[in-house]
């Protein structure tokens, strides 16, 4: 994903909501949200890349919920193997986000961020590869976080937009229209004014294009090819989860649509 507001613990009658925009080429294949089974036999809820396998982002019954995104810069990193493997490394594994960190090479992946969620634990982290061959970590406390193609939090205007909006839509009056505020956020095609852009040493063009938090660039064959928004709505067993993905068309023969999931992670 290239685009994420995550609300933790922010509000008690929604404890985790999560918008979000995943931008990759249009003709990546992929499968849109859906559950299936790893083959490591672990359930897993989540849209699928057909190219290198793996996913942006995904969530297991269980109660595990990864969501990564690319990190962006004049001199990014490179690697031999898929960053969405990382998602599915930990809806697959058991153990904490220390031990699981410490299972990961970071020299052997392409710069990305990943948000790992354990509802067992009550735990929360962010992790990147960037800026140094070390994993950088925090762990998150209740809050309300943005992430882009920088580091956590880091001020780009589609973030700060994003999470703005997130805020303003933990105050709606129902699940419905809280969905419908995000989804609406997350369709903004505005584009940054040249003096906030920030630097990140690709062409101006591309950066203005990139700016959005919808972003359709079809010079490049490039956009955003699905928006998902996570509502977690507190009950005395623990939490029920709606997940809802739409899938857009940027060209005569893509196919939109629209898929709805819903889970209780019981604790």
């Amino acid at each position: 994903m290239c685009l994420i507001a995550v609300a933790i613990g922010a509000s008690k009658r929604w404890p985790l909501v999560v918008a979000a925009n995943r931008d990759e080429f249009l003709d990546r294949p992929t499968l849109p949200l859906a559950r299936w089974t790893s083959d490591a036999g672990t359930e897993i809820i989540s849209g699928r890349d057909l190219r290198a396998g793996g996913t942006w982002m995904g969530l297991s019954p269980s109660g595990r919920i990864a969501m990564l995104t690319n990190v962006r810069g004049p001199a990014s990193l490179t690697g031999e193997k898929s960053r969405g493997e990382l998602v599915t490394r930990w809806l697959e594994s058991d153990g904490d986000a220390a031990s699981f960190m410490a299972q990961i090479e970071p020299q052997a992946y392409g710069g990305f961020n990943l948000v790992l969620g354990d509802f067992n634990r009550s735990a929360w982290h962010w992790l990147s590869n960037k800026p140094g061959p070390k994993l950088e970590s925090r762990a998150l406390k209740p809050g309300v976080y943005g992430l882009s193609n920088g580091a956590l939090d880091t001020p780009w205007p589609k973030t700060l937009g994003l999470k703005k909006a997130l805020y303003s839509a933990l105050t709606a009056s129902d699940e419905d229209a809280l969905q419908a505020e995000l989804m609406a956020a997350l369709r903004d095609r505005r584009r940054a004014d040249r003096e906030d852009l920030p630097s990140t040493g690709v062409p101006l063009a591309l950066e203005e294009a990139l700016s959005s938090a919808f972003v359709d660039f079809p010079e490049h064959s490039y956009g955003t090819r699905c928006s998902t928004v996570l509502v977690a709505s507190a009950t005395s067993e623990g939490w029920d989860l709606a997940l809802q993905e739409v899938t857009h068309a940027h060209r005569a023969d893509d196919i939109p649509g629209a898929q709805n999931v819903r889970l209780r992670w019981e604790g």
